[in-house]
């Protein structure tokens, strides 16, 4: 079968190799249907992200099961999404939904992130413990609107949801930049969710148009100009991935209030204005997303038609595109299985 590889930033290339087989009886074959790209993705093909290839790319994806163990939880024929993250929803790291963080798997372990686990950029992909990880796409829903269901839409969702639903009508502050779609869904998800008021900063006039046709309030974010913060938020969010732009969202936070980085900042060491948060009683939070501990709640608050993702998507492209566009500035890409 082919699968697409991350060779170094800039280089990609179609492999064909042997395609994967049932291992156990909880796995699954699923056949990526649409596959869209993360916003790490452009960040690790245009050299951004410090990943070192050859691996398996893509990890944002909607597919098709094409065979099933006894035990899997899916038949073939079932629509599903799949997580981006490796999982098994059996040990007691899991149970606590913090699925990022598994621990019948290493650090970090995922489909299409820089270890052998497959990527979603190919004919076919096995997915373990498939009865906890696969869930049933909804019906109603395209592919388009799901894709990023993976990954960047729960991302987005954990930075809001548990805050609004703790503080219902709070104000929320996201600071847009690097994870550019991350930061959008948050804004958008702030909004679906009725927010009291939702001010997305950004300097990028594409991305700030993106936010306001989702109904958030949009201004830029003109650090260069000497902006300050001056209004405080309840729930603010970084997406920015720049130092500056952190301190600022932190200092936006409200007493008692939370700020989550979604961005991921490669630096050694990044200073942070602890004080004036010690003082305010703030909270900051910065982890990778456990997309599978979240999906039941997005996945209804989705079903419910509270919230259209497929607005993020910039270009669709076939599956046969992606090693050419993969470093393309766009927002969000989604690709087609053209096989």
């Amino acid at each position: 079968m082919r699968q697409l590889y991350f060779l170094e930033p800039g280089k990609f290339e179609w492999r064909d190799i042997p395609a994967p087989a049932l291992q156990a009886e909880t796995d699954a074959l699923v056949k990526p249907l649409s596959v869209a790209r993360c916003d790490l993705d452009l960040y690790i093909a245009n050299g951004v992200a410090p990943f070192k290839g050859p691996f398996p790319f893509g990890h944002e994806a909607v597919g098709v099961v094409i065979d099933a163990g006894k035990h899997a939880g899916v038949a073939p024929g079932d629509r599903v999404i799949v997580p981006f993250q490796l999982s098994c929803g059996r040990c007691a790291t899991c149970k606590r939904g913090l699925t990022a963080s598994c621990e019948a798997y290493p650090p970090r372990a995922a489909f299409g992130l820089g270890q052998d686990f497959g990527g979603a950029l190919s004919d076919l992909i096995r997915v373990p413990y498939a009865d906890h990880m696969l869930m049933r796409a909804p019906d109603g829903f395209t592919n388009a609107q799901l894709a990023s269901i993976s990954d960047n839409i729960p991302d987005g969702w954990r930075a809001v949801a548990p805050h609004l639903a703790a503080r219902p009508g709070a104000t929320v502050l996201v600071v847009g930049g690097l994870a550019q779609s991350v930061g959008l869904y948050a804004a958008a998800l702030a909004v679906s969710l009725g927010a009291g008021r939702v001010l997305y900063l950004d300097d990028d006039a594409g991305r700030r148009a993106t936010a306001q046709s989702y109904g958030a309030t949009v201004e830029p974010l003109s650090l260069h100009e000497g902006r300050a913060p001056k209004e405080q938020f309840d729930i603010t969010v970084d997406a920015s991935g720049v130092a500056d732009a952190l301190r600022f969202a932190l200092l936006s936070t409200a007493p008692n209030g939370v700020c989550t980085a979604v961005a991921i900042y490669f630096e050694p060491l990044v200073g942070l204005p602890l004080a004036p948060l010690y003082y305010k009683g703030a909270t900051f939070h910065t982890s990778r997303v456990s997309a599978r501990g979240v999906l039941p709640q997005l996945l209804d608050h989705v079903a419910c038609g509270h919230f259209r993702a497929d607005h993020m998507v910039s270009r669709t492209l076939p599956f046969a595109d992606a090693a050419d566009v993969m470093d393309a500035p766009d927002i969000k890409l989604l690709f087609e299985n053209d096989a």
